[in-house]
This record gives C-alpha cells, sequence and structure tokens, in this order.
C-alpha cells in the first residue's frame, strides 16, 4: 500500500530537467520503489543504462569484491579488471584497441579526437565528420554540434565546426557532403533519441563500401544500441560490416558509470598526451564491466533478448491495429510505438502517476513512446506493460 505523500526539499539540486516531486529509493529487476512505497514497472530502465535491471546480483558481488581490493590506482598504471575487459571487448567484436571513460559523451569525444587526429596523419588535416539530422551523440559542446537535434545548433553557440548533416539512410545525402577535408562518418545504428530510427542494412553496408572506398573513417555510436540492447552484442553485427571506430556507453556499466571507445589497429593512433582522464578504466567500473558483459555472454541470452524483443513488437501491434495508430519500430529491446498524434507527453504523465502501480515510459517525440526495458524483463512483464499501456490508450482515445 502507498504511503501518504512526503515532502521532499530540492533547493539544493541544480534545476536541469522537470521531475515529479517523488524520490526513488529502491529498485529491484524490472521494478522501482518511491519514497512513498509506489511502485512502478520500469520500461525506461535509467535510458537504456540498467541492461540487466536493477540491483543485479552479478555487479553488486562484482562491485563489492573490487572495493575491498583496490577502488582507483591512478589511470598511470594497469589494472586488472581494465585489462580483463579490454580483453573481453576485443575478443567478441572486430576491434583490437579500447580506452574506458565514464559517459558516453566522453566516448564520443574521444571518437571525434581519434578521427580529427588519423586525419591530421593519413588525410592532410581532414577533419570533418559527417553525421545525421535527428542524431544525438551527446552534450557536451563537441557532442551537441555532431549532433542533429533540432534547436542544438544555437543552444550554446557557437558550435565546434566540422560536423555537416547528411539524411539516415540516404547515400547520396553523405556522398553530397563528402570534400577534401571529410574524414569520417558518425552514425547511431538505431537513432534513440531522434525517434527509434534502425539504419537500414542496404544502407549501412553501401555507406561501409563508400567509406572504404573513399578512405573515410566509419564511427559507430552505440551508446543506447550497443550491449545486447538490439539481441546481439553489438549493433554493427546485425549488418554484416565492421566500423573503424565504435563508442560504448549505458548498457556497459548496467547502471554505473563506465564507457568505452574501441578502435582497429589502423584507426588507433592515440599517443601519449593525447586522451586520458582522472578515472579512465578504474578497476571498480570496469569490475562491474566484466560482470555484464560476461552476463550478456552467457549461453541463450542475446537470443532471449531477440524472443523478448519479438514479444514486444507483436504486443505493441496489437495495440497499434486496435487504436488505429501508425504501427512500431525498432530493434531487439529498443522500440518505439508510433502513435500518429502527439499525445506521447500525456501518456507517460499518466503512466507514471497511475495507481496502485505506475509505469515509467518516455516519449522522445510527441507522437511516439519509446520503450527500453531490461534485457532481462520477463515475458510476463512485457504482456503487463502492453495491459497498462491498453488501459491508458482508451483514456485518451
Amino acid at each position: 500500500m502507498n504511503k501518504p505523500t512526503q515532502a521532499i526539499d530540492t533547493h539544493s539540486v541544480m534545476f536541469i530537467t522537470q521531475r515529479p516531486e517523488v524520490v526513488m529509493v529502491e529498485g529491484k529487476g524490472s521494478w522501482l520503489t518511491d519514497n512513498n512505497g509506489k511502485h512502478y514497472l520500469d520500461f525506461l530502465q535509467g535510458w537504456a543504462v540498467n541492461c540487466l535491471g536493477h540491483s543485479n546480483p552479478g555487479m553488486i558481488e562484482a562491485l563489492n569484491a573490487q572495493a575491498k581490493k583496490l577502488i582507483n590506482p591512478s589511470p598511470a598504471f594497469y589494472n586488472e579488471p581494465m585489462i580483463r575487459l579490454s580483453n573481453l571487448l576485443t575478443a567478441n567484436s572486430c576491434f583490437d584497441k579500447v580506452f574506458f571513460a565514464n559517459s558516453g559523451a566522453e566516448a564520443n569525444e574521444g571518437a571525434i579526437k581519434l578521427a580529427r587526429k588519423w586525419g591530421q596523419l593519413n588525410k592532410n588535416g581532414a577533419f570533418e565528420i559527417i553525421t545525421f539530422d535527428h542524431s544525438f551523440h551527446g552534450r557536451t559542446i563537441a557532442t551537441m554540434s555532431a549532433s542533429g537535434k533540432p534547436g542544438w545548433d544555437t543552444m550554446f553557440a557557437p558550435q565546434v565546426a566540422g560536423f555537416p548533416k547528411a539524411d539516415l539512410n540516404d547515400l547520396e545525402s553523405v556522398k553530397k557532403l563528402v570534400t577534401d577535408k571529410t574524414v569520417a562518418v558518425m552514425l547511431e545504428p538505431v537513432q534513440g533519441e531522434g525517434g527509434v530510427i534502425p539504419t537500414t542494412k542496404e544502407f549501412m553496408r553501401e555507406l561501409r563500401k563508400f567509406t572504404k572506398e573513399n578512405n573515410i573513417l566509419l564511427i559507430a555510436d552505440e551508446v543506447q544500441a550497443g550491449c545486447g540492447r538490439t539481441g546481439t552484442l553489438f549493433a554493427y553485427q546485425h549488418y554484416g560490416i565492421e566500423p573503424d571506430i565504435m563508442t560504448l556507453g549505458k548498457g556497459i556499466g548496467g547502471g554505473v558509470p563506465l564507457a568505452a571507445l574501441m578502435a582497429t589497429n589502423a584507426a588507433a593512433c592515440f599517443v601519449p598526451g593525447d586522451q586520458g582522464g582522472t578515472y579512465n578504466g578504474n578497476p571498480l567500473m570496469t569490475a562491474v564491466g566484466i560482470s555484464v558483459i560476461e552476463q550478456l555472454l552467457a549461453p541463450g541470452f542475446l537470443d532471449s533478448v531477440k524472443a523478448k524483443g519479438e514479444l514486444l513488437k507483436s504486443e505493441l501491434l496489437k495495440l497499434a491495429a486496435e487504436f488505429k495508430l501508425e504501427g512500431e519500430r525498432g530493434e531487439g529491446l529498443l522500440r518505439a510505438l508510433m502513435l500518429g498524434k502527439d499525445i506521447g507527453g500525456k501518456l507517460v504523465e499518466l503512466a507514471r502517476d497511475r495507481s496502485p502501480e505506475g509505469l515509467l515510459i518516455n516519449s522522445p517525440r510527441p507522437n511516439l513512446l519509446r520503450f527500453m526495458p531490461a534485457l532481462n524483463v520477463s515475458d510476463d512483464e512485457i504482456r503487463q506493460m502492453c495491459g497498462i499501456l491498453r488501459e491508458l490508450l482508451k483514456q485518451v482515445d
């Protein structure tokens, strides 16, 4: 039973986003509990961060064991978890080198720097990186400049130069932007913030062919789509291509601040002094990362993600047919329900405020909902979420 609402004093917390007047105090699996004792079925999971749900036992065990042993010897030294996680990632991908960071934006900053350094060494100082409209690469000045999010070009002007924008799944729009200054193309295999828009296999394969033929690096931003989210360990593996550089965030830490910049030997051209950071590759976070990746690689786990993705897809299509919506799209357990009308924000509020149990979903665009559940969400929880959504759609229909 929910307790009476408790007053909370948040005056010292910097205002950066609209938050409801509740405090989340506990989580387990696909469920969150607030300070009033109310439970929420969580299909946000920290924006695809908690890939193994809240309070995953394996992660907790890794965190506790490492905290008792060594937390941070400084990045001036190797540490065991850093080495183990690097080897685990390269053994299961097409990449040879790993640099650990603390957020997806930081990893993408590193990718931008690495591409520009490669351009200095191999393409007469080429520095422009073609990105895409509606893309999202982070909230630093450079990654905001790289992003194609409407309005961001003037928010903290002037932007960092060198990020012309193409149209996703349109190779001709990429070709039109290529000059002797072009060093790379950077894209998300599935545009998350842009509205869960998958890159088509034909486009990705043709883009990889074109970039190879023109000595242009291909950077895959897998901060949201990577680490099992789409049903393969890395999203690029759906396409039968190999990028030169890839970034990971969110899911790689399962909820703790961890990210990675990965590169092939041919693209990995940093020298001492080019890249670093106080917490980069610290053993506490990389120990958790090992637990996450090992759980994702456990026999049958990724197949179960694909199956759960198909279940979520089919349940969303039933809702689309019942309420005459526009359909659904996505890959694996990163999916969107296309509403056909601007009711996304209202549904998010109704879902959160529902009693006795709330539902946490997201509306990156007013006309759609996005779903990013834990990769080990149960079939029953998927059906329960869609049942709640059916109830809410009747209220706004």
